[in-house]
């Protein structure tokens, strides 16, 4: 498991002079290339356009930095994440990497990441939003850095809600307003609002941050008891037996693919999703979309935040800390290098790039930066880095829910039952 690394070594005189000189064993690949320049290995995921473009400003910090040499590497997420996997417990991550939000904790607990507080020389962070930054921090050192910034939001067929006569969504709007959308819209459509998010850890954290909690705490624990995810699966639950929102057996096929919800089938008007893969739902329904907040909290608190898309770490066995800690900044400072990247890992970090970039983008691009500025400035800071065993836990919420979608298990009845499952899984 990455979160049981265990350090690489070297078991023979042969393996001993290698690791000499490369520097670091097993961390860094090759320390110094031809020409005597620092090699850095940079591994990220994503698809050919994003490659096209990283590569584009990996060039041009190889200008910048001519005693540098990168090799690039990439993949779909899956295969990354699998990888990186056994990269890093052998010992063999590379120098710079693309981490998910769910990976800061395990990496960093796991002796895998840098700490990169103490690069602050050629690391520069003050034009990342404060709160949004402590996201890459585990235990107060900062491991990683956000790389772009998304939220969740409420997309929709413009057209089917506008003509349906129900009024669009608006800012402040509450979850029970939206309930009662979602059963206008059922009623004028003849098709379910929404898709139920009852199957969603992240449609339920925006709903618990809404009245003042959290999914996790501090100290790794659940932020919640039994009663609050009671609550959450007894308001869906019932939305789906009136059918405001989609039934158990399109629910249940829910696998995280834009293409096989009932929004992008022609099943219901409306999802939540985060807004960048809200792109994907622009093939499926050429009418057009549209994106809104996500509803808050009776009071008005709002639930959602701006996570970040991604990170970048370095690893913690790099021969190369700095020049590696270089790279990162160059690739969310530099101005030249927002040019070419655009919102590809997301809409920038950097405040001022973010301005900047605003007016240059095109398509969906161009619809999710409104969005955020739309935003912008009235959501709470984000949550910290949740711990490693929440990626087991996001499919126990959604089995657990399918048992009452099914009507096999009571809401009250589910919820225990993922209580007592969350606290084994976060205590191992």
């Amino acid at each position: 498991m990455p979160g049981h690394r265990t350090k690489g070594f070297c078991a023979s005189a042969a393996a001993l002079a290698l690791c000499a000189m490369l520097a670091a064993c097993g961390g860094s690949g090759e320390s110094v290339g031809g020409g005597g320049k620092v090699v850095l290995r940079y591994a990220w995921w994503g698809n050919p356009d994003r490659a096209t473009l990283t590569d584009k400003a990996v060039a041009l910090f190889e200008k910048r930095h001519p005693n540098v040499q990168v090799q690039t590497s990439y993949s779909g997420y899956d295969a990354y994440k699998q990888k990186l996997a056994v990269q890093a417990t052998g010992g063999d991550a590379p120098d710079v990497m693309q981490l998910d939000y769910r990976q800061i904790n395990q990496y960093a607990n796991g002796g895998v990441l840098l700490d990169l507080g103490k690069q602050k020389a050629v690391l520069h962070t003050s034009e990342i939003d404060q709160g949004l930054l402590a996201t890459g921090k585990v235990d107060g050192t900062q491991y990683a850095i956000p790389q772009g910034r998304g939220t969740e939001t409420i997309v929709y067929d413009a057209k089917a809600w506008k003509d349906s006569g129900v009024p669009l969504p608006q800012k402040g709007w509450t979850w029970d307003d939206w309930a009662d959308d979602m059963r206008a819209l059922a009623k004028k459509t003849g098709k379910p609002g929404a898709t139920d998010p009852g199957w969603s850890e992240d449609g339920f954290e925006v709903w618990l941050r809404g009245q003042g909690k959290s999914l996790y705490t501090k100290d790794n624990g659940l932020g919640f008891t039994a009663d609050d995810l009671t609550n959450w699966w007894t308001f869906t639950d019932q939305l789906r037996r009136e059918g405001a929102v989609s039934p158990a057996e399109q629910t249940t096929q829910l696998a995280g693919f834009v293409e096989n919800t009932p929004l992008a089938r022609g099943k219901a008007t409306s999802d939540n999703n985060w807004d960048a893969p809200a792109s994907g739902y622009v093939s499926f329904i050429p009418t057009g979309i549209a994106l809104a907040p996500m509803p808050s909290g009776e009071d008005g608190t709002p639930g959602q935040y701006f996570k970040p898309s991604m990170f970048m770490g370095v690893s913690a066995n790099t021969g190369h800390p700095k020049e590696s800690a270089e790279l990162i900044d160059f690739m969310i400072n530099d101005r030249d290098a927002a040019k070419i990247l655009g919102a590809t890992r997301g809409i920038p970090v950097n405040e001022t790039i973010r301005k900047e970039t605003e007016g240059r983008l095109k398509d969906f691009d161009k619809t999710i930066s409104e969005y955020q500025a739309s935003v912008d400035g009235t959501l709470k800071d984000p949550p910290q880095a949740p711990p490693s065993g929440d990626n087991a836990l996001q499919s126990t919420f959604q089995r657990d829910y399918d048992q009452v979608s099914y009507e096999r298990l009571s809401p009250r009845k589910a919820a225990e039952n993922y209580i007592t499952e969350a606290k084994a899984e976060l205590r191992s």
